[in-house]
């Protein structure tokens, strides 16, 4: 049974197993200790159209990609995520299912030039570059050891620095991306309440849908961002969903999933804080 058939979800496109495993590792192993059986992944991915030889090729990659580690115990193999991972799930945590932060501006300078090149190797889409050694961005994370850094308050009118972000930043793609995010919530949102099994897979696929935009997302501070911006309310979806579905969907992690110590818990504090953080959103 195909899961995305059955449901038929507006997915663009076949799943790429990388992404696909990423996420469940990110909403269902990552919150509950981090390991997990590889034979309970390849069940669970098989009706997405996931074979077996695309999971362990896969999984093989996030290995050496220092990702993941291999375990064995006995003839079963399971996947730990490396601490290097888990820091990067965090951080992907707090965009996916927190709510967004207000923020000041932060100016980068590049005495060597190639302001560019630096952005592109820091990963943060909220930055974009003013000329070959100035870059501008919400003030997040950590600095570039190559630039330094200066914090700013806009001491302007909201009007002036909406103009701003519309000729610096291309929001049009992204707006559209919420957009189609919200029809596919729409759809999910209609069918009837699922039993455990295909509620968490349905949870799965709307973290994979939400995360897939949400971390391209520069994440520009509200004040700044057109009034009616999908953004906002594709969050509000998608956090009304994610606790509609977290019920049945958690008592499936705990029946569907093991770490070599046994099954998964249905709930942990990471669970429940998941949990209040889109609460506040819902209520918001």
């Amino acid at each position: 049974m195909n899961v995305q058939t059955q449901m038929r979800l507006p997915l663009a496109g076949p799943l790429r197993a990388g992404s696909f495993l990423v996420t469940l590792f990110g909403d269902v192993v990552a919150p509950r200790g981090g390991e997990v059986g590889i034979r309970e992944v390849i069940a669970f991915c098989a009706p997405f159209g996931l074979s077996e030889t695309l999971i362990r090729t896969a999984m093989s990659r996030l290995v050496a990609a220092g990702q993941v580690q291999g375990l064995r115990q006995g003839r079963r193999s399971y996947y730990a995520l490396t601490d290097q991972a888990r820091a990067e799930y965090m951080q992907a945590a707090e965009v996916i299912y927190g709510s967004p932060t207000a923020t000041r501006w932060r100016f980068l300078f590049f005495p060597q030039g190639g302001a560019a090149q630096h952005l592109a190797a820091m990963s943060d889409p909220g930055f974009v570059p003013l000329s070959e050694q100035f870059a501008l961005g919400p003030a997040r994370g950590d600095v570039s050891e190559q630039a330094i850094a200066f914090t700013a308050e806009a001491d302007v009118v909201p009007e002036a620095l909406r103009e701003m972000v519309a000729q610096l930043w291309s929001l049009e793609a992204l707006a559209s991306e919420y957009q189609n995010f919200s029809a596919l919530a729409r759809q999910i949102d209609r069918l009837e309440a699922p039993e455990p099994g295909h509620a968490l897979a349905l949870r799965v696929l709307l973290v994979h849908a939400y995360r897939e935009i949400a971390l391209r997302d520069p994440r520009l501070p509200t004040a700044t961002l057109p009034a009616d911006w999908p953004g906002h309310a594709a969050r509000k979806d998608f956090a009304a969903l994610y606790l509609r579905l977290s019920p049945a969907a958690d008592s499936a992690a705990a029946r569907q999933f093991a770490s070599a110590t046994g099954a998964l818990p249905q709930a942990t504090p990471a669970t429940r804080a998941r949990r209040s953080m889109l609460q506040r959103i819902v209520s918001e």
